[in-house]
């Protein structure tokens, strides 16, 4: 059984900041589950460019208000608490916030921990042990 406090990673390697976000990595793939966790805050009046083009992500909002535009299309959709998406087609998009965001996110395959985005938004793709 794994147990862990999200106040214990706050500061810590396995709090990863951007310009835009914060994701504190609560599950990662060293911990052998199949998938990674992370509680990330997504900046108010921010935009950031996110395309897993090697990871499928579920976001639930907790707190928070914004948007998400996918690019390929222009459909946009609310952001607020109690919403989920999944990117399952591994869409390019946008992500808006309109105000801080609380988001609990969870990556298939699971993320390393020091995963930032790239200058196409996406991650690496994964290395396989």
């Amino acid at each position: 059984m794994i147990v862990r406090h999200l106040e214990d990673r706050i500061g810590t390697a396995y709090d990863v900041a951007a310009a835009t976000w914060n994701s504190r990595r609560l599950l990662l793939q060293e911990d052998g589950v199949g998938f990674s966790l992370h509680d990330t805050v997504i900046q108010a009046g921010t935009e950031t460019l996110i395309w897993y083009k090697h990871h499928v992500e579920a976001v639930y909002c907790i707190e928070g208000e914004g948007e998400i535009e996918l690019t390929e299309t222009g459909a946009t959709y609310a952001i607020r608490p109690g919403m989920m998406y999944v990117l399952d087609g591994h869409e390019r998009h946008l992500l808006r916030g309109k105000t801080d965001m609380r988001m609990i996110c969870v990556f298939n395959p699971p993320c390393t921990g020091q995963e930032v985005h790239d200058e196409e938004g996406a991650y690496a793709a994964p290395r396989h042990n």
